[in-house]
Protein backbone atom coordinates (compact mmCIF):
# COMPACT_ATOMS: atom_id res chain seq x y z
CA UNK A 1 0.00 0.00 0.00
CA UNK A 2 1.19 3.34 -0.43
CA UNK A 3 1.84 5.37 2.18
CA UNK A 4 2.88 9.28 2.16
CA UNK A 5 6.48 8.04 3.03
CA UNK A 6 6.34 6.20 -0.04
CA UNK A 7 5.16 8.56 -2.27
CA UNK A 8 7.88 11.41 -0.64
CA UNK A 9 10.54 9.47 -0.60
CA UNK A 10 9.92 8.13 -4.43
CA UNK A 11 9.87 12.37 -5.08
CA UNK A 12 12.71 12.91 -3.57
CA UNK A 13 14.98 10.20 -4.86
CA UNK A 14 13.41 11.03 -8.40
CA UNK A 15 13.87 15.10 -7.99
CA UNK A 16 18.26 14.18 -7.07
CA UNK A 17 18.50 11.54 -9.62
CA UNK A 18 17.10 14.24 -12.66
CA UNK A 19 19.43 16.38 -10.54
CA UNK A 20 22.35 14.26 -10.93
CA UNK A 21 21.49 13.93 -14.22
CA UNK A 22 21.73 17.35 -15.45
CA UNK A 23 24.55 18.42 -13.69
CA UNK A 24 26.69 15.51 -14.86
CA UNK A 25 25.26 15.86 -18.77
CA UNK A 26 26.45 19.49 -18.40
CA UNK A 27 29.75 18.88 -17.20
CA UNK A 28 30.98 16.24 -20.15
CA UNK A 29 28.93 18.61 -22.43
CA UNK A 30 32.09 21.39 -21.03
CA UNK A 31 34.55 18.84 -21.54
CA UNK A 32 34.04 18.00 -25.01
CA UNK A 33 35.84 19.63 -27.63
CA UNK A 34 33.17 22.62 -29.15
CA UNK A 35 29.74 23.37 -28.73
CA UNK A 36 27.99 20.02 -28.17
CA UNK A 37 24.61 21.54 -28.99
CA UNK A 38 25.76 23.80 -32.08
CA UNK A 39 26.91 20.60 -33.65
CA UNK A 40 23.45 18.42 -33.10
CA UNK A 41 20.80 21.80 -33.88
CA UNK A 42 22.84 23.84 -36.68
CA UNK A 43 25.23 21.32 -38.23
CA UNK A 44 22.72 18.35 -37.84
CA UNK A 45 25.91 16.26 -36.97
CA UNK A 46 24.31 12.60 -36.10
CA UNK A 47 27.51 11.23 -34.97
CA UNK A 48 27.75 14.01 -32.10
CA UNK A 49 23.72 13.33 -31.71
CA UNK A 50 24.55 9.49 -31.19
CA UNK A 51 27.44 10.66 -28.53
CA UNK A 52 25.28 12.64 -26.73
CA UNK A 53 22.56 10.00 -26.69
CA UNK A 54 24.75 7.21 -25.77
CA UNK A 55 26.45 9.38 -22.78
CA UNK A 56 22.60 9.74 -21.59
CA UNK A 57 21.96 6.46 -21.51
CA UNK A 58 24.99 5.87 -19.61
CA UNK A 59 24.59 8.40 -17.21
CA UNK A 60 20.64 7.29 -16.59
CA UNK A 61 21.86 3.60 -16.11
CA UNK A 62 24.43 4.26 -13.57
CA UNK A 63 21.68 6.75 -11.56
CA UNK A 64 19.27 4.16 -11.31
CA UNK A 65 21.15 1.47 -10.59
CA UNK A 66 22.99 3.65 -7.52
CA UNK A 67 19.25 4.75 -6.48
CA UNK A 68 17.91 0.84 -6.79
CA UNK A 69 20.91 -0.09 -4.41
Amino acid sequence: MLTTDTILATLLYAGIGILIFIVSFVLVDRLTPGELWREIIERQNNAVAILAGAVAIGISTIIAAAVHG
